[in-house]
């Protein structure tokens, strides 16, 4: 079996001006972003975020944006901020500014993870969940970031509350999480592990229309 890890391109370095969350930015807060959907845990994030002294921003929107912001609304989250919809330029620009990478997803429909691959890249430590599928081979407990138990908010509270309390802690995970994207999850190593996989496979078949012997 190949295995070839979803890769992405290299973060842009543009300055973007005109930020409509001039008052986020000037402050630290961890970042989801993606589609709001039944499996990446949303809920259990806005549990664990319940008078703590951290910030969360969460960008995208989905079928259960209304239900999440209910309750919010109803734990009286003051420190969680719907972003909505964002741009490619917003996203580049909220993952430069981040202090972390949470997702929070807990359940197997959750294959991959590219906001964590998007994090590595960013250099940014990951917090996510053990839920045995690739998002525990893009973050590594210990080197890129910290992985708590799946659906246990008081677990995922625990690791936003350890990486906002320890810079030292935090950016060592960040500089693990960008030599692993480096490493496994460039787009250009994707690419080249596609090339290598075709050719081989090429290598491997018979000449079309030739005869048998």
């Amino acid at each position: 079996m190949v295995v070839i890890p979803i890769g992405i391109n290299e973060p842009s370095q543009q300055v973007i001006s005109g930020c409509r969350w001039t008052s986020l930015l000037a402050r630290r807060f961890f970042l989801f972003v993606g589609a709001f959907r039944y499996y990446k845990g949303l809920n259990i994030l806005l549990e664990a975020a319940q008078n703590a002294p951290f910030s969360v921003a969460i960008a995208g929107a989905g079928s259960i944006e209304a239900e999440l912001k209910a309750q919010a609304t109803k734990l009286g989250l003051s420190n969680v901020h719907f972003l909505g919809q964002i741009s490619g330029d917003e996203k580049t620009l909220l993952l430069n500014n981040c202090c972390g990478v949470v997702f929070p997803s807990h359940l197997r429909s959750e294959a991959f993870g590219v906001s964590l691959v998007e994090g590595a890249a960013h250099s940014k430590p990951l917090i996510s969940s053990e839920i045995g599928t690739g998002t525990s081979f893009v973050n590594i407990h210990g080197e890129t970031g910290l992985v708590v138990n799946p659906s246990d908010s008081a677990s995922l509270r625990g690791a936003m509350i350890k990486l906002w309390s320890d810079d030292q802690l935090a950016a060592v995970l960040g500089k693990g999480a960008r030599r692993r994207y480096e490493a496994l999850f460039t787009a250009e190593r994707m690419v080249d592990g596609y090339i290598d996989l075709y050719q081989k496979l090429l290598d491997r078949s018979p000449i079309v229309g030739s005869c048998p012997n």
